[in-house]
């Protein structure tokens, strides 16, 4: 399952960031899955009544045999659901680079985060700016070069498992960049929906954030 949005331009959305903050706060508290036809016995010929008394009757033709039951052919795997979000900036893509490429940089330009740490494993504890939840994260790549890297959930409250996500920047023309952000996961039976709302809510927070940053 495959949820994708048009390209959005944040750099003209003045005010976003509040309400992408008040949304993403409510998403992240309400967030937290026989052989189906019978044998004819036929060809058995009966006796010959014109033929002599002495004349034995034909031997039955032995019956065709049934066809072996088809095995059913197996249930095609579901698809992990995936996520890709991507928001055009004003910005070359060395600016907004330097600003979201740290691994822990999200407390500067993120609504909902109040707090990111690195610990001495490399991960990074996100806590949201009310307190109400935290984040656990592994880098898993990164290409600085290429401006883009990977991360993974260790633990969060949302309803996803085998989350792994990739933040890139690509320059599309002097002066502006795309953003894009895309995650493939797992999800409890029935929780698709409200995973992909919480993380939708999420990027787009955060593009409102990066714009709102690099304006001011």
């Amino acid at each position: 399952m495959i949820a994708s949005a048009p390209t959005q331009d944040f750099t003209k959305q003045g005010g976003a960031v509040p309400v992408a903050k008040i949304a993403m706060t409510h998403l992240l508290k309400t967030s937290l899955l026989g052989f189906g036809a019978a044998l004819v016995l036929a060809g058995c010929n009966a006796p010959d009544a014109s033929a002599p008394a002495t004349q034995a009757a034909a031997p039955a033709e032995a019956a065709p045999e049934a066809a072996p039951e088809a095995t059913p052919a197996p249930a095609a795997e579901a698809a992990a659901p995936t996520l890709s979000r991507s928001v055009t900036i004003n910005a070359d893509a060395a600016t907004v680079w330097a600003l979201i490429g740290p691994f822990c940089s999200l407390g500067d330009w993120h609504p909902v985060v109040g707090s990111c740490t690195i610990g001495d494993d490399g991960n990074r504890t996100i806590v949201t700016a009310d307190g109400s939840a935290t984040f656990i994260e592994r880098e898993t790549t990164r290409d600085d070069a290429a401006h883009t890297y990977s991360y993974a959930i260790v633990s969060s409250p949302l309803p996803v498992a085998d989350y792994v996500a990739s933040i890139s920047v690509t320059e599309t023309a002097p002066g502006a960049s795309t953003i894009t952000w895309s995650s493939h996961y797992t999800t409890p039976e029935g929780m698709d929906a409200v995973a992909a709302e919480a993380l939708t809510g999420i990027y787009e927070a955060g593009f409102a954030g990066i714009s709102a940053s690099l304006a001011g």
